[in-house]
């Protein structure tokens, strides 16, 4: 089972593909304590190998596959010939052999249901029976079994599943002991250091591979939580859910993906930090639901770019410009308001937008933290409450552009960073299907090659405030960017909102 995971840059002369490595085989990890200092190079690994082999586990998934009925096309009609034809028995016999559940004319009965087996990996965690997993590896099994170092075979139970960081927890029953591994802490591994890396790759049984962490944070946009290890240590399909272990044989990582032509190594593959990982197995395991309970902030994010910081006046590029807050959450509470970027919270700097999530994801429900945000071009203190994020989906709904009415608009526009702006008119309303109580100054064409353009700003949308002020006429506009050049800045920062989605957007001042 080879899974393709959407949205990592690829090379389109290479075509890479990016890859969860389950089937045919897995790989364990485990998570402890690392030593900030560097360790020599190793004269070999068996020592090490010897110890941690018993406490990873091969998983075998068995899910039952009923097929859709064959259609017409999908099982094609006998050929006719005349009476006696040499030809008859020769296709009856291949007919039969390949559709042994059809028959000529339009009959062709629903096949037979048939299983599917996949393979992956694992690891001990507790001498109990916690075996940690993906969540993809046993995805939709109907059957897990736990294959010990020493082909003992043991019935798995899910005890829960976490689908946003992909991980799994499984529970065995044995009378024989288990040998179990410790967390490590992934936070203070650094790129350089050996990592080793057990599991069952191409499913041919307990296989040990060694190489260096080759990076950290890495985002290949599968999750909200994105922040992987990379690794050169061999990597193959089959070693899905298996761990990264650092020299003091403690699990530093989750295997996860790969990033292959062919799925196959090529010395690019990713693992689950332990900081995460551990977190949410122990609430996986702790909590009575079985259900990883994560911090809500209520804020919608964007990156801070060079020249949004710029624009805020800013030194740096970092923190997580908050480009709306939600109705009655917890920033709402506390005084956090759009154009506000947060540079702290409970603490720890926020050193981009990415890292927000995981920060408040990780907080318990409910505590205080501190936040410091920068508004005003000063920083401020709040405190916020955190809440519970509920696991709910939204639906956007796409609108058409629909025809300019014949009639015209009596309102003058102006033009300004590349644009045509607009006041809100029922003409405008009707033809960018804006709301009745639409509000702000509308954009009603773009200059191709303009700041506005490159921002991809496009006619129809609403801007709502220009530096960090509320606008109603696209003279206020035409006016705040003139103010911007005569103090010298280099880039005005916009409030723009599209079909109810609002975002920032800094346009560089002296492209216009």
């Amino acid at each position: 089972m080879l899974l393709s995971m959407k949205g990592f840059r690829r090379s389109a002369a290479a075509a890479l593909a990016l890859m969860l490595i389950v089937a045919p085989g897995g790989v364990g990890f485990g998570l402890s304590a690392t030593l900030a200092a560097a360790h020599p190079a190793p004269d070999g690994f068996a020592d090490l190998a010897e110890k941690l082999l018993p406490s990873v586990v091969n998983i075998s998934t068995t899910q039952t596959v009923k097929p859709e009925q064959h259609s017409e096309k999908s099982s094609p009609e006998l050929p006719q010939f005349p009476p006696g034809s040499p030809f008859e028995e020769f296709f009856k016999d291949f007919f039969n052999r390949n559709h042994p559940q059809g028959g000529s004319g339009n009959n062709h009965p629903e096949a037979e249901t048939h299983k599917a087996t996949s393979l992956g990996s694992g690891f001990i965690i507790d001498a109990v029976g916690y075996v940690v997993t993906n969540n993809h590896v046993i995805a939709d099994a109907d059957e897990i079994t736990v294959i010990l170092h020493d082909n003992t075979n043991l019935k798995a139970e899910l005890v829960g599943r976490d689908t946003k960081t992909d991980i799994a927890v499984l529970k065995v029953k044995t009378e024989k002991p288990l040998v179990a591994v410790n967390w490590g802490d992934s936070d203070v591994a650094r790129v350089g250091d050996w990592v080793l890396a057990i599991g069952n790759p191409f499913g041919l049984g307990g296989t040990v591979t060694a190489g260096i962490l080759s990076a950290r944070q890495r985002d290949i946009n599968s999750g909200p939580y994105d922040d992987f290890l990379q690794t050169d240590a061999s990597i193959n399909r089959g070693n899905s859910g298996g761990p990264m272990f650092n020299m003091d044989g403690q699990v530093i990582g989750i295997n996860t993906a790969i990033y292959s032509p062919s799925g196959g190594s090529i010395g690019i593959g990713f693992a689950i930090p332990s900081a995460l990982a551990h977190a949410v197995v122990s609430e996986l395991i702790g909590e009575p639901d079985h259900i990883v309970h994560r911090g809500w902030l209520g804020v919608r994010i964007q990156a801070v770019t060079d020249e949004i910081a710029e624009s805020l006046g800013l030194n740096k590029a970092n923190g997580a410009l908050v480009a709306s807050v939600s109705d009655n959450g917890p920033a709402q509470g506390a005084g956090i308001q759009p154009g506000d970027v947060i540079l702290t919270f409970d603490g720890k700097k926020v050193a981009d937008m990415r890292h927000l999530p995981r920060l408040v994801a990780e907080t318990p429900v409910d505590k205080v933290v501190p936040v410091t945000v920068w508004r005003k071009r000063q920083e401020t203190a709040l405190k916020v409450k955190v809440g519970r994020l509920q696991e709910t989906e939204t639906a956007s709904a796409e609108t058409g552009v629909k025809p300019l009415p014949s009639k015209g608009s009596d309102v003058d526009t102006v033009k300004a960073l590349g644009m045509t702006l607009s006041d809100v008119t029922p003409a405008l309303k009707e033809k960018f299907s804006l709301g009745d109580d639409a509000k702000g100054v509308v954009v009603v064409d773009v200059t191709k090659d303009s700041p506005g353009a490159e921002k991809g700003l496009r006619p129809g949308d609403m801007i709502m405030e220009a530096a960090q002020e509320e606008v109603k006429s696209a003279s206020q506009i035409a006016g705040k960017v003139a103010d911007a050049k005569k103090s010298g800045r280099k880039s005005i920062l916009l409030l723009v909102e599209r079909q109810g989605d609002l975002r920032f957007v800094a346009l560089r001042l002296d492209q216009s």
